[in-house]
């Protein structure tokens, strides 16, 4: 009998040192290096703490798109395609597959992070689907970059004074907010907007508010307008058939982690704002040297004539892109919430 024990305990030691000899590759792709998230979230998660929780059994390897010189928009094809087990990414940037992965972060409609995190779990069983019928891939998370508001290189007091800009946008929705005001939208890659402001390309830029900071806006831009068009909404999915490929234990033990990293990032992010904005307006920074753009709030008559925006225009134009069945579904989960309809004109 003491033989058999000794047998067996050798051979569940040689089974764990198997698992440990040849554990689960994850290879990752992940948003921006030069920002919060990939930093502290994002490449830690891959690289360490996989490693750590699992016991050597899943082990992450993860590149910034940055860094891999991607601009976003294949991110999901490449997912799809296999070349990644996982990606860190935005909906918007693969909106152009489908509308409906615009659904959770439509142009303006959300002005704090609380209602955003109402209206992204409300979204998630939509995404989730799309996701697996059009990516292939299994959606495991959602989570928010600081809000996404407007650089300007003039004088903006309000919206009122955004007719007649030239702004860049990064995505559809941002782009029927901008014209919904009476502003020309223009596609401008990140790492061009400073020469783009300087030129007089566009008169204002959208981007998140930490984004702005440590690419140094502030060094052309002059106004810093803090009307939420957007939250930045991210993702993160795996390639279906790696994620199939995992035990039952593996995948508890994944969703597990990715929840608790889930709730960092939505903690850190509501924190982030205040701190670039006080920063980029020559407030107190913590984080590094701080700017002098003017800050501009939105004032009641701002938010108000956002609201019609928001039906008349962003709402309006997405449900005519994402079609009646794609709108009456929003319209049931986060309609409610925002106390809005999207409805086609």
């Amino acid at each position: 009998m003491k033989r058999l024990a000794t047998t067996l305990g050798a051979l569940a030691l040689t089974a764990t040192s198997a698992m440990a000899d040849s554990p689960v590759v994850l290879n990752a792709v992940g948003t921006w290096s030069s920002l919060t998230n990939f930093q502290k979230h994002e490449e830690p998660f891959f690289n360490q703490r996989l490693n750590e929780a699992s016991g050597g059994n899943i082990v992450g390897k993860i590149q910034s798109q940055s860094g891999l010189g991607l601009k976003g928009f294949e991110i999901m094809r490449l997912v799809k395609n296999g070349v990644f087990d996982f990606a860190f990414g935005l909906p918007g940037y693969v909106a152009a597959e489908n509308a409906i992965f615009e659904g959770a972060d439509l142009s303006s409609l959300t002005q704090d992070i609380e209602t955003q995190r109402k209206v992204s779990d409300a979204y998630f069983p939509t995404l989730e689907a799309a996701f697996a019928d059009i990516y292939n891939a299994k959606l495991l998370m959602l989570y928010p970059f600081p809000s996404q508001t407007l650089w300007c290189n003039g004088e903006v007091n309000g919206i009122a004074d955004l007719d007649g800009k030239k702004i860049r946008v990064y995505s559809t929705t941002l782009g029927d907010f901008v014209e919904g005001v009476g502003g020309t939208s223009v596609t401008v890659a990140f790492s061009e907007v400073i020469p783009a402001l300087e030129k007089g390309v566009v008169d204002c830029a959208i981007t998140g508010t930490m984004s702005a900071y440590t690419a140094k806006w502030n060094q052309v831009a002059t106004h810093a307008y803090t009307l939420r068009v957007g939250w930045g909404l991210a993702f993160g999915a795996m390639n279906m058939d790696k994620w199939n490929s995992l035990s039952a234990d593996q995948q508890s033990l994944l969703q597990t982690e990715i929840a608790t990293l889930t709730e960092a990032m939505w903690a850190e992010t509501a924190t982030e704002d205040d701190v670039a904005i006080s920063c980029i307006t020559g407030g107190a920074c913590e984080v590094g040297e701080p700017g002098s753009m003017t800050l501009v709030e939105p004032s009641a008559e701002d938010l108000a004539l956002r609201d019609t925006i928001a039906t008349e225009v962003v709402l309006a134009r997405w449900a005519e892109r994402c079609g009646e069945d794609c709108a009456a579904n929003w319209n049931e989960t986060v309609g409610p919430i925002l106390g809005l309809t999207a409805a086609a004109k």
